[in-house]
């Protein structure tokens, strides 16, 4: 057992492979996600949330093989020896939603979540990690696999960010995906040998994954692999050039890559990966998804088809860090209040202010006057209200301007809003 709290002499830490978004670097978060929201939601894509966590059943049905569900999920039981897991990923969530409360379809739905998976932390990628993304059920139309796509490439490039490729891939139907699990098992049964061993564990009960896998060794070893683009039916090859004619249509440009089978059991017909060309190649992955069209029948729901995609918060900022775009705005606020008074109009200007749709701030513990004007200075605000002493046997306000020659104005305290918003530019 570990050692009382109480007896604690080190400071608690985050968990390993966490970490704490502080402000100003929150802020760039809140941006991030804001911009996020207005492009889906331009496109008809509401917001979801669902609970971080669900029954285990909801994510191992998804992804039974996969090291996801055997080694990466945090499961547990509960008080009433219920066992749960902690969401891994965002789709199943979203599908059990679906399955549970029957929306009419199209149903289009976007969410903003973490997820939980141990696995060794690296750079973007943290055993709580965030994900931005979609998902959108009801429709097998393939011009809705390219609307899916197109969201994530635009937002990509409203972010700035241009060193991306796309990525695609078909799975086909789940019939074809069937038998080209056993195809490719039977192939690499007959190399296992040349396979790195920690992939060589997987030929057996998940053969697709070794086809993902990044190990230098196993990337040689199945270079000649059956390809199931060269195996579709005529159905899914139909669909697959329909998305392809598509993307050209809407100038995404893409590359088929027959190796990208994505990390989970769920996927038929379109799957697709960015991969970032400013980040080292373990960490190149910033977005991908395909399309799921079993799923809700496996969760206890009607056929029903779907396509969505995830991109990860922490690995969009690091490509934008690598880029040199979407940086983060510097904290500022319009106003801030600086009170050599009591400290009563500091309390009642800076809610007046805020009230009138300004932001404003102010010191606490009655600072001098020196020490609150640094406090401005860092607020980094466009303008001072000063009140002293005399401009409060005045009943005025003394506005200094931050920037340039900091030419002060004197109102009276019932006209301050009305001619900080004019100092501002702001419709009074």
């Amino acid at each position: 057992m570990s050692e009382p709290s109480a007896r604690r002499t080190e400071p608690f830490k985050a968990p390993v492979g966490t970490r704490d978004v502080l402000p100003p670097e929150s802020a760039r978060w809140e941006a991030l996600v804001a911009s996020f929201a207005t492009h889906v939601g331009d496109a008809g894509y509401g917001l979801v949330q669902s609970p971080m966590f669900e029954e285990f059943a909801v994510f191992a049905r998804v992804g039974e093989g996969t090291d996801v569900v055997r080694k990466e999920m945090y499961d547990f039981l509960d008080k009433g020896d219920r066992h749960l897991a902690l969401r891994p990923e965002g789709t199943a969530s979203v599908v059990r939603a679906f399955v549970q409360h029957r929306p009419p379809v199209p149903w289009k739905v976007w969410y903003a979540a973490p997820s939980f998976r141990y696995e060794r932390p690296q750079a973007g990628r943290f055993r709580q990690h965030h994900q931005l993304g979609v998902e959108a059920l009801g429709s097998a139309d393939p011009d809705l696999d390219v609307e899916v796509i197109v969201l994530l490439a635009d937002f990509y490039r409203h972010l700035g960010l241009q060193q991306v490729e796309l990525v695609i891939n078909s799975m086909g139907t789940a019939e074809d995906r069937r038998r080209y699990v056993d195809d490719i098992r039977s192939y690499l049964v007959g190399i296992i040998g040349d396979l790195d061993p920690a992939d060589a564990e997987k030929v057996e009960a998940h053969p697709l994954r070794v086809l993902d896998s990044k190990r230098p060794v196993t990337i040689a070893a199945t270079a000649d692999a059956p390809r199931i683009t060269e195996q579709l039916s005529p159905e899914a090859a139909e669909h697959f050039e329909r998305v392809q004619a598509g993307l050209g249509a809407l100038g995404v440009a893409f590359r088929i890559e027959p190796r990208l089978v994505r990390g989970l059991d769920y996927y038929t017909h379109t799957t697709f990966e960015f991969v970032s060309g400013a980040l080292d190649a373990a960490q190149s992955a910033i977005g991908g998804g395909g399309r799921y069209d079993g799923l809700v029948e496996s969760l206890g729901g009607p056929s029903t088809p779907g396509i969505g995609f995830g991109t990860g918060i922490e690995r969009v900022l690091l490509s934008c860090d690598a880029e040199g775009v979407f940086a983060g705005a510097d904290p500022s606020v319009d106003v801030f209040v600086v009170d050599t008074t009591a400290g009563d109009a500091a309390r009642d200007l800076s809610v007046e202010l805020r009230r009138a749709g300004l932001a404003a701030d102010r010191a606490f513990d009655a600072r001098s006057m020196k020490s609150q004007m640094k406090a401005a200075d860092r607020s980094g605000a466009t303008l001072v209200v000063i009140v002293g002493p005399d401009e409060t046997a005045a009943g005025t306000v003394t506005i200094r301007e931050m920037t340039g020659d900091r030419v002060q104005h004197t109102t009276p305290r019932a006209e301050m809003v009305t001619h900080v918003r004019s100092l501002l530019g702001r419709p009074t």
